[in-house]
């Protein structure tokens, strides 16, 4: 298991300062103007929920010509809150402060096809905290990376994801399955284009990845953002190169990073449409979750 996030520490900081900064607005104001002292820090705590309404709304409107189903308004609301609850979790507990809480197992039963867990952009292996309590109940054998440095080209990940699956095929005796979010299945893809093979891995779950990109990238200027712009070079080359590993595709018409929806499809894989899900929230439909042990206990 990774001993060290640098992530984990930023976004410590952030916590810290979003309170710090709601404790400081609530001090200054609460003598003359209660209600807007109160009403501020819940404005600075909660500024993520601004964030993701702006998201909800683009994607709304940008994914008006997508075959996935259009969400109606009130399913884009009902996703927004969700989102808003998960973020919390994982943003602001998950991964800051309990991102070792669940320690990498390698000695699980041999024979019993174990994990790798990749994250996505601007996550760390804390995100998968759920899963691995379950892969650990179930018996299985696991490792999460840690995707470092944080804002690097998706390519340099391609060592980190190399030396997880090693260790878990050695725990096994099997190759292993890899699960991922968002920026994570790319990851995996840039693993299988330079190391990978039918013989290195069962199966490549991935959940809302931006496959074919998204439009969102648009607006990025750091290295691996720009690599998840549609139509960009960098995918178009991913897209070149063939593999025969089975891939699981999870996407979400209410995907507020990765849209229009459709893009986090890939031609050939077992596509799976799950309609009302945010980003995050996709990942913790218990139906998702279900559905991916339930593949590895087949293999």
């Amino acid at each position: 298991m990774p001993v060290v996030s640098r992530l984990a520490r930023l976004q410590q900081l952030l916590v810290a300062g979003l309170f710090l900064l709601a404790f400081l607005w609530l001090m200054g104001w609460w003598s003359t103007r209660p209600v807007l002292a109160c009403a501020g820090a819940v404005v600075i705590v909660l500024v993520h929920a601004i964030v993701l309404a702006v998201e909800f709304v683009l994607l709304r409107v940008a994914s008006g010509a997508d075959p996935a189903p259009k969400p109606a308004w009130g399913q884009v609301t009902a996703a927004w809150w969700r989102e808003v609850v998960q973020d919390i979790v994982v943003f602001g507990w998950r991964q800051p402060f309990a991102w070792r809480a669940e320690p990498d197992r390698l000695d699980g039963a041999r024979g019993r096809t174990g994990f790798v867990f990749v994250h996505g952009f601007v996550c760390n292996r804390g995100f998968w905290t759920p899963w691995l309590r379950q892969a650990r109940v179930l018996g299985h054998s696991f490792a999460a990376v840690n995707l470092e440095p944080v804002f690097g080209s998706i390519d340099h990940y391609a060592d980190i994801v190399e030396d997880a699956v090693a260790k878990v095929a050695a725990a096994t005796g099997k190759p292993p399955m890899l699960v991922c979010h968002s920026m994570g299945g790319l990851a995996a893809r840039a693993w299988l284009r330079r190391y990978g093979g039918v013989s290195r891995v069962a199966r490549v779950v991935t959940i809302g990845t931006p496959h074919q990109g998204t439009w969102l990238a648009r607006f990025s200027r750091l290295p691996n953002g720009r690599q998840m712009r549609i139509g960009g070079d960098w995918l178009q080359e991913l897209a070149g190169h063939a593999h025969d590993i089975p891939f699981t595709c999870w996407y979400s018409n209410c995907d507020n990073i990765v849209f229009p929806p459709s893009t986090a499809t890939l031609p050939g894989a077992d596509n799976q449409h799950l309609g009302g899900a945010g980003h995050v929230d996709l990942a913790f439909r218990q139906q998702v979750i279900d559905r991916t042990f339930a593949l590895a206990h087949a293999l």
